[in-house]
């Protein structure tokens, strides 16, 4: 097992670039050129650095990563996720994507609310090792849809007074997937320790396929040997009754900062992104201006920029062209 170990996701993942690139063997599943190296643990030890954005090289779409945190700890498999990210389609069958994690950890089975029980469990026996969450699910994901879970399952450990979170992928696209995936890993991770009041630990992130596509690699050999580290998110808080509540408010963009200024910075982001999605460019960066451009905001508007930039890329002549 290799472990790379970092206290910022920035780093951890500039590192996890560097050692795919260099040392990733060439495979082809489904005939894609990819490098890939096996059995990697990827160690964020403050989870709270949990957003890659490495401008302009990586720039992340920080509404996505929002947006699929809420629809996973929400448990819902409801097709309004497309909106905050058109390529999901593609993975979809009947509409739906059949491997959505949030029924799997809020309903397995359709009655089972695995982090209920896990956040029971814990609060009862501190020191068990049976907190325990199942994602993948064979009944289900060898039925030839096309979105099969890469997330086997989460394991969590109080030690010490720290909550230690481990997850374990069975495969991780690296330049694409890790970003969003070690975001919203993370933030359960905090609302958990938060619900068992406990210090919050060290996140692991167990890969057993950790790859770079062939077309992403010369993207991934672009990362700049020092970089800035990720920047620590403001602390999410929030009651376990008031969970379901506070995330349909940050849906809906109506969560107030007075009372809970972190979630309303998600909501915000939210609400600026469906602004630019509907052809409102001006709203969506006058929203984000006049909110105080918290850390999440400040990567809206960077991803707004890289946006506009590919849009005038696309649009301009073909160097050599007479047009």
């Amino acid at each position: 097992m290799i472990v790379l170990r970092q206290s910022s996701a920035n780093d951890l993942f500039a590192d996890a670039c560097r050692l795919v690139s260099r040392h990733g063997r060439p495979v082809n599943p489904r005939d894609v050129a990819t490098r890939e190296v096996l059995g990697v643990d990827l160690c964020l030890t403050n989870p709270r650095r949990r957003l890659v954005d490495v401008p302009p090289v990586r720039v992340l779409n920080p509404a996505f990563a929002v947006a699929e945190a809420v629809w996973i700890l929400s448990g819902s498999d409801d097709p309004w996720i497309f909106d905050y990210n058109r390529a999901l389609r593609r993975y979809a069958d009947g509409g739906r994507l059949r491997g959505a994690y949030g029924p799997r950890l809020r309903r397995w089975g359709g009655d089972v609310d695995q982090l209920d029980r896990v956040r029971r469990l814990l609060l009862r026996d501190p020191d068990t090792r049976q907190a325990v969450v199942q994602l993948f699910d064979p009944g289900r994901d060898w039925a030839g849809h096309r979105d099969v879970p890469c997330t086997v399952g989460y394991r969590f450990f109080v030690r010490s007074g720290r909550l230690h979170m481990h997850t374990t992928m069975r495969s991780q696209d690296l330049w694409l997937g890790f970003p969003y995936d070690v975001f919203t890993a993370t933030v359960l991770h905090e609302l958990l320790a938060g619900w068992l009041g406990v210090e919050l630990g060290e996140y692991h992130h167990h890969v057993d396929s950790l790859h770079l596509y062939e077309t992403d690699r010369p993207h991934a050999t672009r990362l700049p040997a020092q970089l800035a580290p990720s920047p620590e998110m403001a602390r999410l808080a929030v009651d376990w009754p008031g969970l379901d509540r506070i995330l349909a408010g940050v849906l809906a963009s109506n969560v107030d900062p007075r009372i809970a200024p972190a979630w309303s910075e998600l909501s915000q982001v939210l609400a600026s992104y469906r602004a630019w999605r509907a052809g409102d460019r001006a709203g969506a960066r006058a929203a984000i201006a006049d909110s105080g451009r918290g850390m999440l905001l400040g990567a809206l508007a960077r991803w707004y920029d890289h946006l506009t930039a590919r849009a005038d890329d696309q649009q301009s002549p073909k160097a050599g062209s007479r047009s």
